[in-house]
């Protein structure tokens, strides 16, 4: 490996030689360059190196060979302010090369380690490209061998032969090996097309700049103060030819001009719909493609393009109105409220009516929750643009019949029983934002007596909504207000399983974690709800948020009583062990032996059920370190040694 490497740092005296000649760099700066060198280079010729390795290497070449250039800058700027000439003493040489030269090394080593990185060969392209590098084109065609399969690498070996080469029947011919590769690549469609068009649409500003088509750029050879003149004096400036054979002969010319660029607009049409029976014989199940083709037709002008738009909405409407996705496209192309623009008032509401009707249509073909869902999600982006300061004025007479329509919305899914959860909270949050907060408590009653009597969501909203409703005339509740929304909550608490109903819990706690009778309420409710549904081994876990509660309000020997109870259930959960050895140790740490008996106690607990967690093996090991003795830190390793499937796991720095 030594002879490797020193034979590599041989092979750079030359340029090491040249720069300091030429004063860009010191003698000193040279040595400390051939001491980074080899350092990399030793990494490089590790048994396994790394790509962070390689990376490093091509960061410190690539800055030194900035710091080169600029340096080369400064000494040409010196030798001018003296008079000396530069050409002969800063004409290019082997340093000039040499670094990027080096890097493209770098880079060849590091994609032949690394094949299967695609980005470091975007890395590898994308330095190639900006130094205008010669192997360029032999890197696409590795990075194609290697990766065929990946639509990105077509696209841009195809772009680089377009845009730098000019050569657009290699692009041409990229593109098309790579939709043989790739037929299912939605973006390799749709570049094809844009690379077509865009050619196209060179090659008409090129007829155009050669005034051999009619643009602002064909030339005229006529002044426009001359032409004026002439308008204004027909009668006196005419030509030796019969006024109407000159009168045919520019209708002549305005008709060659005409079939010009119909030509031209004929030969796109033609390709977007070659290109476009091929993406959806290919993809015929690809929704958004076709909208990309959609958005691609309506920013061209193409000879029947009206007529292919009606034909591909016409497709889209055969293979995708099954989908709600579909529907809500189809209406927000008639009104969409997120890219409004100014227009008058009675447009507005003609374009929002037609979104309305297909959106009508589509609940009755579709009758969905998503649906309705995507039908309210229009109306309230509509009734927020009405609260926006910089609102439409085209919305601004039409607020309180958005907002009725928005309702019935609702009611109507309701009725026709493809409500859901989701839509469900809308309704009642929307009232809510109404200020009509009777009439969302109601509602919200109903919903959680009937069809969502088990729903975390919505019974934590109907909490909220009455806890607002009773503290809308008093900050604090009576007695019997706050016993109404005890009974509500353990209702809503004895129905929901303890895994979804974490924010139920956290607003019972904050609510009445100061009322000590209620509080000693909510711990019973806690544990038969764990006695029934078992604690948790991860997320949120009731016994251990009770247990914090309770040591913060009221100390240590409180949540100590408390989560005896809760260990004492049949499943309590990994989580409450951590809870509590946590709140041990941290005593136990500040000295108190006892606090170490207990943690230990924890610990020989919580391995009784858990003796296969890793985790809680080490977590034990390493407080016995800590705080206990070695005999009692190598007691607890070679139990874990002994008990656990996997022994190999336990060769770490911790165990």
């Amino acid at each position: 490996m030594a002879d490797v490497v020193q034979y590599r740092l041989e092979r750079m005296i030359n340029e090491l030689d040249d720069l300091e000649q030429r004063m860009i760099f010191t003698r000193r700066e040279i040595a400390e360059i051939v001491k980074q060198r080899r350092k990399f280079e030793y990494r490089l010729k590790r048994p396994s190196p790394l790509k962070e390795d390689y990376l490093a290497y091509i960061e410190y070449e690539t800055q030194l060979d900035s710091l080169r250039r600029l340096r080369k800058k400064s000494v040409m700027r010196e030798l001018q302010k003296q008079g000396l000439k530069t050409n002969k003493k800063m004409k290019k040489s082997v340093s000039d090369f040499a670094g990027v030269r080096r890097i493209v090394d770098i880079y060849r080593l590091a994609v032949m380690r690394f094949k299967g990185d695609i980005e470091l060969w975007f890395r590898y392209l994308e330095f190639c490209r900006e130094r205008r590098h010669g192997r360029m084109k032999k890197v696409l065609a590795q990075v194609i061998r290697f990766h065929p399969k990946v639509p990105g690498v077509w696209i841009y070996a195809a772009a680089w032969e377009f845009d730098h080469n000019l050569n657009v029947e290699a692009a041409r011919a990229i593109m098309q090996s790579g939709l043989r590769v790739c037929p299912t690549s939605e973006d390799l469609w749709i570049e094809y097309l844009r690379m077509e068009l865009t050619f196209l649409n060179k090659l008409k500003a090129r007829k155009v700049a050669l005034g051999e088509d009619v643009g602002i750029l064909a030339p005229d050879q006529i002044s426009a103060d001359e032409k004026q003149w002439r308008d204004e004096n027909k009668d006196l400036y005419m030509p030796l030819n019969e006024e109407g054979e000159h009168n045919e002969g520019a209708d002549i010319e305005s008709e060659k001009s005409r079939k010009k660029i119909d030509k031209f607009q004929e030969q796109g049409f033609s390709i977007l719909r070659t290109i476009y029976s091929g993406a959806v014989e290919a993809l015929p199940s690809s929704f958004s493609m076709r909208k990309q083709f959609l958005e691609i037709l309506d920013a061209t002008d193409l000879v029947n393009s009206e007529e292919m738009h009606k034909e591909i909405l016409s497709d889209i409407k055969r293979d995708f109105s099954t989908q709600p996705e579909y529907w809500d496209w189809l209406a927000r192309l008639e009104y969409n409220p997120a890219t409004t623009q100014e227009i008058s008032e009675e447009n507005t509401h003609s374009q929002v009516e037609k979104a309305v009707q297909v959106y009508e249509e589509a609940v009755e073909l579709l009758p969905s929750a998503i649906m309705f869902n995507q039908y309210a999600k229009f109306f309230m982006g509509v009734t927020a643009l009405l609260k926006g300061e910089n609102k439409p004025s085209g919305l601004a007479g039409q607020s309180a019949s958005y907002i009725s329509h928005l309702l019935r919305v609702y009611e109507k899914a309701e009725t026709m029983g493809c409500i859901d959860e989701d839509l469900a909270c809308q309704h009642i949050s929307f009232y809510l934002q109404l200020g009509r907060l009777d009439e969302a408590r109601k509602l919200a009653e109903k919903l959680c007596r009937e069809k969502f009597s088990s729903s975390a969501q919505l019974c934590l909203l109907r909490v909220s909504v009455e806890v607002r409703h009773l503290t809308r005339d008093s900050t604090s509740p009576s007695k019997a207000e706050l016993l109404s929304i005890f009974e509500l909550l353990k209702d809503a608490l004895t129905r929901v399983s303890t895994s979804e109903a974490e924010s139920l819990w956290l607003m019972a706690l904050k609510i009445f974690g100061n009322q000590k009778h209620y509080f000693e309420k909510l711990v019973e409710i806690s544990i038969k709800s764990l006695a029934k549904d078992g604690g948790t081994e991860n997320g949120f876990s009731l016994s251990s948020a009770i247990v914090n509660f309770v040591l913060q309000k009221d100390g240590v020997r409180h949540a100590r009583d408390v989560y005896k109870r809760f260990l004492a259930l049949p499943h309590p959960g990994l989580a409450i062990y951590r809870t509590c050895i946590e709140l041990e140790s941290n005593l136990a740490s500040n000295g108190d032996k006892d606090s170490l008996v207990n943690a230990r106690k924890l610990y020989e607990s919580a391995l009784k059920n858990y003796d296969q967690n890793l985790s809680l093996w080490r977590d034990y090991y390493c407080m016995e370190t800590k705080m206990g003795t070695s005999e009692t830190a190598s007691a607890v390793y070679w139990r874990a040694r002994k008990i656990l499937k996997d022994s190999s796991a336990l060769v770490t720095q911790d165990l």
